[in-house]
């Protein structure tokens, strides 16, 4: 989407959209203010850690500097969650209407994608949001912006276009970027990733997708919604490696309906260029080889925290290429600095980034000892259908010694899911052998990051699988799932004991 030109953002298309998100998140005549004698807190990073630290801090009373070198809101506003979502939206608009013959309703003209107006609502709607994350809107908060490159100088200072900031307390909160794989000759020749896909305005006919993880399935299965013709390339076998097997199945059902073509334990991959800026793409994938031309390349594996140029040296902050390295209540090797977001989580979620920089507050402004292991952080990956997630997989169950009950529910059972044809999913929870605290859940479903929320709500506040059953649902509704894997466990409580008990109860009482 954008790059770094003489400590400019360069933002591609230069139309009336993305001249509003500039305007917005990186004022080219914005005036840094003059800096206070000293700051309660300094922030470097103005995506979502940053921002929310910054405007918590700032909103407590306490006098906040906020700093960003490239476009404040980060990933997720810019080449992230909003404009990706925003072409989901759209590549579902578009199955809706390939899919509605199902349900008696026909469109003649079929589907037909205008790949640079979908573009187009993108931008506009990103630029919309802007305002929310705005160098503007901060300032009113009390904050105290700066636009430029900020740098420590030792470890109560950060130096920013020519001043320099004295802290009592700072966050680093700088993020993580796109990184190159190793793979064969992919310095030769051009490739997207996440930073550059949403700059695209012409709908490549064959496009080609490194890594089945969440944005490479997320972005496989839309592109390909809109006409091209995708290859998913995938070391490991299936997609969607972290998740169950069985679930991933599922998504991966429907992105084949959908036209992705998976080459999966794929081995010995190699790219080159060909004719006409094409490139070549090269893999062996169950014993078979594969030799492709593809208009575009997607790297969807690979990151990399943003720790250079910060002068953490300088700050004895230690970090490695991992991030910067923080304890439980995100204090770096200087106490008084604390790290969050990407730049220090295993979990590069927008909403972890937000929770971890609420307990960044709590910690350095109020001597509290806040621990981001307490955090439930559920996470989704938007394909249709979704799969969301929260706490231990079985696997990681096992690996700790915790003993686990499983209670599924397939969409295929449920009325509402019948009655809207998206039967291709489940809910499953999984709790603690011999009672019902839920240790973790996995829904496969058309909005599985929502549903999810209600299991995440129950581990947080401690409440077990039999309050959720005890919970009335709407009926029908496809979150009545959740409360139906609730009857399950309850079921199993009627053991053939009691169910006698009650008999000899039911009759006498007759």
């Amino acid at each position: 989407m954008s790059e770094i030109e003489n400590d400019t953002p360069v933002i591609r298309p230069w139309d009336q959209f993305n001249q509003e998100l500039a305007a917005q998140v990186h004022p080219f005549d914005w005036a840094n203010p003059k800096p206070a004698e000293r700051y309660n807190l300094v922030v470097i990073g103005a995506g979502t850690a940053g921002l929310v630290s910054a405007a918590g801090a700032a909103g407590l009373g306490a006098k906040v500097a906020l700093v960003e070198r490239h476009l404040m809101g980060g990933d997720c506003l810019n080449v992230g969650c909003v404009p990706s979502k925003a072409l989901i939206g759209a590549a579902r608009a578009a199955a809706a209407v390939r899919d509605a013959g199902e349900f008696g309703v026909h469109v003649p003209a079929g589907v037909k994608v205008d790949f640079a107006k979908a573009m187009e609502r993108m931008r506009r709607l990103r630029a919309s949001i802007a305002p929310n994350d705005s160098a503007k809107r901060f300032r009113e908060l009390g904050v105290d912006v700066f636009i430029g490159e900020g740098r420590f100088v030792d470890p109560h200072t950060v130096a920013v276009g020519g001043e320099k900031l004295r802290f009592k307390k700072a966050v680093i909160a700088t993020g993580a970027r796109a990184a190159a794989p190793p793979i064969a000759g992919l310095d030769s020749v051009e490739y997207l990733t996440n930073e550059t896909l949403f700059s695209l305005t012409e709908l490549p006919q064959r496009l080609a997708v490194i890594g089945a993880g969440p944005i490479g399935c997320e972005m496989a299965q839309s592109f390909a919604r809109f006409g091209a013709e995708v290859l998913l390339v995938e070391a490991t076998h299936g997609i969607l490696p972290r998740e169950e097997s069985d679930a991933s199945e599922l998504v991966l059902e429907s992105m084949r309906k959908d036209g992705v073509s998976l080459l999966c334990c794929g081995k010995d991959l190699k790219l080159s260029p060909a004719d006409g800026g094409k490139v070549c793409l090269r893999v062996e994938s169950h014993d078979k080889g594969y030799d492709e031309v593809v208009d575009k390349i997607l790297v969807a594996v690979g990151r990399a925290p943003n720790v250079e140029g910060l002068g953490l040296e300088a700050a004895g902050v230690a970090y490695s290429n991992k991030g910067v390295q923080v304890n439980d209540q995100l204090q770096t090797s200087r106490p008084h600095i604390f790290a969050a977001g990407d730049v220090c989580s295993p979990y590069q979620f927008t909403h972890a980034a937000d929770f971890m920089a609420r307990t960044v507050i709590r910690n350095a402004l109020f001597f509290g000892r806040a621990k981001a292991s307490a955090l439930t952080i559920p996470w989704c990956t938007y394909t249709d259908p979704e799969i969301a997630h929260v706490g231990l997989y079985p696997k990681q169950a096992q690996e700790q010694g915790v003993e686990i009950d499983t209670f599924t529910r397939n969409l295929a059972d449920v009325d509402r899911a019948i009655l809207e044809g998206r039967t291709n999913g489940l809910v499953r929870v999984h709790v603690r052998k011999g009672g019902d605290k839920i240790v973790g859940a996995t829904i496969v479903a058309h909005h599985a990051g929502d549903m999810i929320s209600e299991i995440t709500l129950a581990m947080t506040n401690g409440l077990g699988i039999k309050h959720i059953a005890a919970t009335i649902h709407p009926y029908p509704t496809q979150a009545e799932a959740v409360r139906q894997v609730g009857d399950a466990y309850n079921r199993t409580r009627l053991t053939p004991f009691a169910k006698g008990l009650f008999s000899r109860l039911m009759a006498w009482r007759r």
